[in-house]
């Protein structure tokens, strides 16, 4: 795992998920694939996988994002599309649902995603943490794509 030098703040991902997306977020969150990209992870529920509402969780890693510039947000449900709809009601996100690597790179690149959303039960953990060191380690490429985004 790579070092950083002391007094270096580093980014955040902040995370959470619904109760279906619970295990993966627990796997992922204590998985060292965030530190390994220089991002400290934010976990902001559920602690169980007791019944909860996505919207509810989806709206405490939008907070967080919004408020802390230059951080990320992961949310995890069981297809990913209800956190995506969620999250991309609000202004200044851009929540990409990825089913693989490449989209979720493409996400940075093109879109300058700042929530990536999986679906529990469409990918399996490896895939997940392959997908989220796509997204983590991608830059938006600005561009042509900025006048894109500021049509948004």
């Amino acid at each position: 795992m790579p070092r950083f030098h002391e007094g270096v703040r580093l980014k955040k991902l902040y995370v959470a998920s619904d109760h279906a997306g619970y295990d993966l977020k627990t796997a992922l969150v204590q998985s060292s694939i965030a530190a390994t990209h220089g991002f400290e992870t934010v976990d902001l529920g559920p602690i169980n996988s007791n019944r909860v509402d996505y919207p509810d969780f989806s709206a405490k890693v939008v907070l967080a994002v919004l408020k802390d510039e230059g951080s990320y947000g992961l949310l995890i449900c069981g297809s990913g599309q209800g956190m995506a709809m969620s999250a991309n009601r609000n202004k200044g996100i851009r929540a990409a649902l990825a089913w693989n690597e490449y989209s979720a790179k493409l996400s940075r690149e093109h879109n300058n995603a700042n929530v990536l959303c999986l679906g529990s039960r469409m990918i399996d953990n490896e895939l997940a943490g392959k997908i989220l060191g796509s997204f983590l380690c991608s830059v938006f490429e600005g561009g042509r794509h900025s006048g894109r985004l500021e049509k948004f």
